[in-house]
């Protein structure tokens, strides 16, 4: 989806000097959810059967777990930390394990072994188009931001696998204060890069990235995809040439 909403381009020398990418769904993805299940039911010392992993990843799933794209399954008692997710390391750790231990099957330990293995780099994994899109990026010498939504570090993530020596600024909702949508986040990426709003190209996969049309940046979003795939990044390099 390409969403283009900003003005001036009947003036004709409009170009692109900077991108924003977001980080789930648009550089890396989980790693599939039974995997991560299996792997937390062994940090507590349990062996899943593949039958039980893939039942126990799909109750997780239902739940609106992190990558599942349905929409989270929120109770009163932890609605407050989900609310506050994103912008506090302790409510995000609180949301997702509330979220998990509700999932039918889920043994004492399991939802917290499963945010560890969440927000560890080991836990993520690169599409098949990110290393390849940001290097011509930066040859080119098109400074890159990450704007997330994210209630911990990810730059231990980005280092892992391979991406942290492309990201120029680093603008991430927990630190600033801010998520997206919010026009403050766009904005603090486009100060610390000192480019103007209407000269940037935010990737993204979802709603809240298509948030920095609000200031006058174009906008690309990017269908979900899968682990490990190519997810089509490749159309950010024709989007800079051409100008958007």
């Amino acid at each position: 989806m390409h969403q283009d909403s900003s003005p001036g381009d009947d003036e004709g020398g409009r170009t692109v000097e900077a991108v924003l990418f977001d980080f789930h769904g648009t550089l890396a993805q989980l790693e599939p959810l039974t995997r991560s299940v299996s792997l937390a039911a062994e940090a507590c010392g349990r062996k899943l059967s593949g039958l039980s992993a893939t039942a126990l990843a799909d109750a997780i799933g239902a739940q609106g777990w992190l990558g599942s794209g349905l929409e989270a399954r929120v109770r009163p008692h932890f609605a407050d930390a989900w609310a506050d997710r994103d912008l506090d390391e302790e409510s995000h750790r609180i949301a997702f394990t509330s979220l998990a231990e509700q999932a039918h099957g889920v043994f004492e330990g399991l939802a917290g072994a499963l945010y560890d293995r969440l927000s560890s780099p080991e836990g993520w994994v690169a599409f098949a188009d990110t290393v390849s899109t940001l290097m011509s990026l930066k040859a080119q010498g098109y400074p890159i931001a990450l704007v997330s939504n994210i209630g911990f570090d990810a730059r231990p993530v980005l280092r892992h696998l391979g991406i942290d020596r492309f990201i120029d600024v680093w603008i991430l909702s927990y630190e600033v204060g801010f998520c997206k949508p919010d026009e403050k986040i766009f904005y603090a990426a486009c100060h610390a890069l000192d480019v103007e709003p209407s000269r940037v190209l935010m990737v993204g996969d979802s709603l809240a990235d298509a948030g920095a049309s609000r200031i006058g940046a174009r906008c690309y979003l990017l269908p979900h995809t899968e682990p490990g795939l190519a997810v089509g990044l490749d159309a950010v390099l024709r989007l800079v040439r051409a100008g958007c």
